[in-house]
């Protein structure tokens, strides 16, 4: 009886119980990473709408708009940095949108007190929901990488891959702990229309969606202080060589310390004011 009642636990009771001692010791830091990460992972494909939302706009956006333009489709520099730029785009939608509205929602759900008040903290939850980010982020790049691979003349080097998916990953970092920020901050009603007035602006004014090197002199300047503007250079000298402004990495690093602060703060207020 115990083994088919094991079988039949959901992921969330697995969360539950993996929160509670075993022989007198808390379960290590890694194992309730892992549990939370595969609960929040499966959450989420089985709102399939949930991932093909964030994975649909940016490709047609590539279809529609890059693909057409002979003269940035037949370059390979400019394709490359055209998918680059877009890719970005879908890290920041899927991050914002999926951690900006899924904390939002998850903090009114009535499991979600009692997964509050379980003795791991909040560290392995957080580490999940950032590594959960990554991992719905690849998702968001399949299609866009294959629209530019068959329709466009983006080429990269297996190393420059690679290289562009280490990248990638690593700027997901500030805009999932961004998304978690808003989340633990806001209700789900206030949450969706701040995610979109972060969102747009700072994709427009990172160069997601034109190439900076025709802004102004003064947006360019106001461009190069936005996380978007650094991460997309930064992916961009990953696929192509060409080098990114010389701040680019420390103005990243700054927004991701600011964020991480932001939603440790907004953690730690949502929980005085729920469980105090």
């Amino acid at each position: 009886m115990s083994a088919v009642a094991s079988t039949n636990r959901s992921p969330r009771e697995d969360v539950a119980r993996g929160g509670a001692t075993s022989g007198g010791h808390t379960q290590p830091f890694l194992a309730l990473s892992w549990l939370h990460l595969k609960y929040q992972f499966l959450e989420t494909v089985r709102i399939p709408i949930a991932v093909l939302g964030n994975v649909l706009f940016p490709s047609l956006t590539m279809f529609f708009f890059v693909v057409p333009q002979t003269g940035v489709a037949d370059n390979p520099l400019f394709a490359t940095t055209a998918v680059a730029g877009l890719g970005l785009f879908a890290i920041c939608s899927a991050s914002l949108f999926t951690y900006g509205l899924g904390v939002a929602e998850d903090r009114q759900l009535p499991f979600y007190p009692f997964l509050r008040s379980l003795p791991a903290g909040p560290g392995p939850q957080m580490v999940a929901r950032v590594l959960n980010g990554g991992i719905f982020s690849l998702f968001g790049l399949l299609p866009l990488i294959t629209i530019g691979w068959l329709f466009t003349a983006a080429t990269v080097t297996p190393g420059q891959l690679f290289a562009g998916i280490g990248t990638i990953l690593a700027v997901s970092v500030p805009f999932v702990l961004l998304g978690m920020a808003v989340g633990y901050a806001l209700s789900a009603k206030a949450a969706l229309p701040v995610v979109q007035i972060i969102l747009f602006p700072l994709a427009f004014a990172g160069g997601l969606f034109m190439p900076p090197q025709i802004f102004p002199g003064w947006l360019d300047a106001i461009s190069q202080a936005t996380p978007t503007r650094a991460g997309r250079d930064l992916l961009v000298q990953a696929t192509t060589g060409a080098e990114a402004y010389a701040l680019a990495l420390p103005v990243l690093a700054g927004w991701t310390l600011l964020f991480m602060v932001l939603a440790v703060m907004a953690y730690r207020n949502d929980e005085g004011r729920r469980f105090r």
